[in-house]
């Protein structure tokens, strides 16, 4: 697996990133060759807002006068899910991989992105949950203060998976009151900053978070 810790980038400049390497392994599984390299990509965007393919772009409350404003932007794009927000303080995961190379169907592999984010925050004394009809993680399951911690949107062709998860570490959580994330209106956005008290070291965690997925995929081939 090659880990490609991107900084801190434009989205537009990973997205293409993301794209290329996704048809670089789909060229090689069309010619029936050998997938030796797959990729795992990993760090910040500057402020965005990304709304899926199927997404419903009145979740965006705000104009686009207002977004120029802020120097942003929101760039509809391939993955599954509705809208949500990238920025400093949340580290983004986007594996490359074959999926049928770790004998994963969509749904497994979703479960095991889910399941990274929740040995995660476990290890920092968070409860992380899945909520039955919303991919992604989820704090206060159940009560009036559920609220999201990670979203979780994949694009996957030819059983070539692109895009990923975004953890809320130490976003900066007013850039959510511009959209229903997620595509929804009645509930909450968090950070592992707001539900322990105190800053994280965005290094160690990406570190974490990347070892946890990496080991939870190698138990699947």
């Amino acid at each position: 697996m090659n880990t490609i810790d991107f900084g801190l980038a434009p989205y537009r400049e990973i997205w293409e990133m993301q794209r290329k390497l996704q048809n670089e392994l789909i060229a090689k599984k069309k010619e029936k060759k050998l997938i030796k390299n797959e990729y795992l990509l990993v760090g910040e965007h500057f402020p965005v807002y990304t709304l899926g393919f199927h997404g419903n772009a009145e979740n965006l409350l705000i104009n686009e006068e207002a977004l120029k404003a802020q120097g942003c932007e929101c760039i509809r794009i391939e993955r599954g899910g509705d809208i949500t927000f990238h920025g400093p303080g949340q580290i983004i995961l986007y594996p490359i991989i074959d999926l049928e190379k770790h004998n994963l169907g969509v749904k497994a592999y979703v479960s095991l992105l889910e399941e990274s984010v929740l040995n995660l925050l476990r290890g920092y004394g968070i409860k992380g949950e899945r909520v039955e009809g919303a991919t992604g993680i989820w704090i206060g399951k159940g009560t009036r203060e559920e609220r999201k911690i990670c979203a979780i949107g994949v694009k996957i062709s030819r059983g070539i998976s692109m895009h990923g998860l975004a953890l809320n570490v130490n976003t900066e959580l007013s850039a959510f009151s511009a959209i229903n994330p997620c595509g929804f209106a009645d509930k909450g956005v968090t950070s592992m900053q707001k539900e322990l008290g105190r800053n994280l070291e965005m290094e160690e965690v990406k570190l974490n978070l990347s070892e946890i997925f990496l080991t939870l995929l190698e138990k699947e081939i």
